[in-house]
């Protein structure tokens, strides 16, 4: 059961927490608004779009973005408050020890911890679509619309290759490409076409096609100038564009993922980083939650200044740890569960030894 310290620490802590972020939206919001005025106006962007589907949709992305940022912000700015008033005393003198004291920061952190999971896994990735849908209309387009040498298997034992490809006047085609059985490591069929297109009713058909089945020594020879073809792969797997990733709740991420694993396709980083910073970024409101407590709650000469100055300086350096260890995986140095996970273990170490130097 709640008690009446544990109400008010609470409401100290997510208060602050949200006016934070409130304030720190306010003031992105201003700053892009000066930035992209200039294309809002040259492509003629309707203000109704701007609102709702912009800035209305802007606002969860940022709001989950600078969630550890201002969590831990917030528990150093208002815990210190109280150390500087002498309330940490009076609530140490009371009998309540400093481990019981954390019940209600813990608490506070598992609901911001709960709302960053499903911002991030559900509620951000549809407005990430209108957000972003809204910047190729409006700001800056930034998705291809061909590709070239696609090698992907798109069933067990089937490869596809496509020299290039592309999209452009309502139409889809692909130049150059060649459909390949395997039976174990044996060639049993392959296709070549000089032309394969994907039309209005979402089925492949085959230009100038050759089509060679082999049994054993023997060949035989196929030749035609249009074939519809049944290939299990749709031409938006073709293409990989910036922030496509976030725009996937959990699950469609999870079978991308795995789908294109099963393919071959090798540029998947991205996605697998995305996925277990969904589940990592949540308890680093837990982690740096202990830090700011531990940090925060003995009263210093410095005052208050000094403890939101090492927050900002711990905080920073997390964010800054998280970034470089994310770029070792899209390297490859590391897997991406270690790249996102590593800076929540090491700051957990340092949660654990500020902890046990708080005073009790």
């Amino acid at each position: 059961m709640l008690k009446r310290l544990d109400v008010y620490i609470i409401k100290k802590f997510l208060g602050t927490f949200f006016l934070a972020i409130a304030l720190i939206i306010s003031i992105a919001i201003v700053f892009d608004v000066s930035e992209k005025i200039d294309d809002f106006m040259e492509h003629e962007a309707p203000l109704e779009a701007i609102v709702f589907d912009y800035y209305l949709n802007f606002i969860p992305y940022f709001a989950n973005l600078f969630s550890p940022l201002f969590t831990f912000i917030a528990v150093i700015f208002f815990t210190s408050k109280l150390a500087n008033n002498s309330e940490i005393i009076a609530i140490f003198a009371s009998g309540i020890s400093f481990h019981r004291l954390l019940r209600p920061y813990m608490i506070s952190a598992g609901l911001i911890a709960v709302m960053s999971f499903l911002l991030s896994g559900y509620v951000i990735p549809p407005a990430n679509t209108e957000r972003l849908d809204f910047q190729e209309n409006y700001v800056k387009k930034k998705r291809s619309t061909s590709i070239s040498k696609v090698h992907m298997e798109v069933s067990p034992g089937v490869i596809l290759y496509i020299e290039s490809y592309e999209e452009s006047d309502g139409k889809s085609r692909g130049i150059g490409a060649s459909l390949e059985k395997f039976d174990g490591k044996t060639l049993v069929s392959r296709m070549t076409m000089r032309r394969l297109e994907w039309d209005t009713l979402n089925k492949w058909t085959a230009k100038n096609y050759m089509i060679r089945d082999f049994d054993g020594m023997y060949e035989t020879l196929r030749r035609g100038v249009s074939l519809d073809t049944i290939i299990p792969v749709e031409p938006s797997e073709f293409f990989v564009y910036p922030g496509m990733h976030e725009q996937m709740n959990n699950q469609e991420l999870k079978d991308y993922i795995a789908k294109q694993s099963k393919r071959g396709v090798g540029n998947i980083k991205d996605f697998e980083i995305e996925y277990e910073k969904r589940f990592a970024f949540p308890f680093a409101s837990f982690i740096l939650t202990l830090i700011g407590v531990s940090l925060s709650s003995k009263k210093i000469k410095g005052g208050m200044g000094l403890n939101i100055g090492i927050g900002l300086l711990l905080s920073f350096t997390y964010i800054m740890f998280y970034t470089v260890s994310s770029s070792f995986a899209v390297s490859g140095t590391m897997s991406p569960f270690a790249a996102v996970w590593l800076p929540n273990v090491v700051y957990a170490v340092i949660a654990a030894v500020l902890y046990y130097k708080a005073p009790k």
